[in-house]
């Protein structure tokens, strides 16, 4: 049943409580696709749709008491009664016992699908509730922002992956994209979708309510991993920065450990506290010092702190004829973390000889919140209706906007990705997730990733 209290009835836009009465006579069924119009990416990676449905969809999700508190709301916002749709929704009560006859076709969340093709279709299954079809467009549209997620945080990890390629080791790539997201995010419900799209591609997290959501909608008992670090407060409390460092030394003997390090000067504190001070516990330690910078411009940054750890701890020439520092200090970096900053980056650390095997980066606000619906240009937008009986295509065409020009027909999506109009079942690529308010095809974060890739 669906986890949220919440009541479906209001959650729409306030002009689709009215369109009810504004199809064609005798209209019986409204088909709606979902689809990438272009954007920052050439392909979108579908996910998060079955947290929506699993959320809001699925079960009971009408009941008297839901279609009473929508009478009463839409009386005081529209001022009157007219236009609330009680008749249909009592329909759907009395008929379906509140479970929604709609059939929800996608994509297997997972895969990456080259954009201006359909990613979801919704239908109606009742011919006397033809405006629900699109009255749910409002909720379903915001699988866009976990798929936008996903997808740039996959981009991420191909470039991360291109210069372990070329430099280092692409094996590590799993835990080289740290999630930092969380106190950034809108909401605690917008962290935990988001988050958990991040962790389609990789391992690293600090953003607790994603891997609530992988557990709960993803059936994966444990998405990701974190180690002990310190923050500011931790390390300026104390009266002296080197105490601070010496006492992260002393409470996590062995393992991974990462500590801020640039409370006052960063470079200061890796030549002479972790570099000589500190130096002997580093090496002796049985684990990895993980040296956070968290301010100034990053590329330049990050390199002159490697050169600096490595003249104090030394490093080795990989096969690839690359810098890596000795195996217990390594380097992230987590403060202005995007896209684009972080291949400059790793460009400026190939230019001075550095391997990617010594930096991680986490990323907050680039990685959860530096999206928007148009990033990917996402629309839904009805392509076919029945009326008395009869199909026809619908689409828009705007003379003003080529690009907004949309589909027509019974969508499907044929191997190969190509969306075409009436596709068999046996060929469609969108198989059926949602039908008369059940989950039909549950799938586990385990089965996202490995058609991620």
């Amino acid at each position: 049943m669906a986890l949220s209290n919440k009541n479906l009835l209001l959650m729409t836009d306030s002009y689709k409580v009215t369109h009810h009465v504004q199809y064609p006579p005798k209209t019986q069924f409204v088909f709606s696709f979902f689809e990438s119009r272009g954007g920052a990416f050439p392909r979108a990676l579908f996910f998060g749709l079955q947290y929506l449905l699993k959320q809001y969809l699925e079960g009971q999700v009408v009941t008297e008491q839901k279609i009473v508190e929508a009478r009463e709301f839409f009386r005081a916002h529209f001022g009157s009664t007219d236009l609330f749709n009680e008749y249909g929704w009592r329909h759907i009560l009395d008929r379906y016992n509140g479970h929604l006859p709609i059939r929800i076709r996608a994509v297997p969340e997972g895969t990456l699908v080259p954009n201006h093709n359909v990613l979801m279709t919704v239908e109606n299954l009742d011919q006397m509730v033809p405006w629900l079809t699109n009255y749910l467009e409002t909720l379903l549209v915001q699988v866009w922002y976990p798929t936008t997620v996903a997808t740039q945080s996959q981009a991420m990890k191909r470039t991360i992956m291109k210069f372990l390629e070329e430099t280092g080791d692409p094996a590590l790539i799993p835990f080289k994209l740290h999630d930092f997201g969380y106190r950034g995010s809108t909401s605690v419900e917008s962290a935990g979708i988001g988050g958990a799209a991040h962790l389609v591609n990789f391992m690293g997290t600090d953003t607790m309510e994603a891997l609530v959501v992988a557990r709960d909608y993803y059936g994966e008992p444990m998405a990701g991993f974190s180690i002990p670090a310190a923050e500011h407060s931790t390390v300026t409390s104390w009266a002296r920065e080197v105490d601070a460092f010496d006492n992260m030394l002393q409470q996590y003997p062995s393992g991974l450990v990462a500590v801020v390090s640039d409370s006052y000067n960063i470079y200061e504190a890796c030549e002479k506290l972790w570099g000589e001070e500190l130096r002997d516990k580093v090496l002796n330690r049985n684990g990895t010092l993980i040296v956070r910078p968290d301010s100034g411009t990053p590329e330049e940054v990050v390199v002159k702190v490697l050169t600096i750890l490595g003249a104090r701890f030394g490093y080795s020439i990989n096969e690839k004829g690359y810098k890596v520092l000795d195996p217990h200090v390594r380097v992230i970096q987590g403060d202005g973390i995007d896209r684009l900053s972080l291949m400059d980056i790793l460009a400026n650390m190939k230019i001075h000889g550095w391997s990617a095997d010594n930096i991680a980066f986490g990323s907050g606000g680039g990685l959860l919140q530096k999206v928007n619906r148009d990033t990917l240009r996402f629309a839904f937008k009805c392509s076919a209706v029945c009326v008395d009986g009869e199909w026809r295509d619908v689409m828009k065409n705007p003379v003003t906007d080529v690009s907004k020009r949309s589909k027509a027909g019974r969508l499907g999506l044929l191997p190969g990705y190509l969306t075409v109009p009436n596709v068999p079942d046996t060929e469609n690529l969108l198989k059926v997730v949602f039908e008369n308010g059940r989950l039909t095809r549950p799938t586990t974060l385990a089965e996202v990733r490995s058609l991620a890739g």
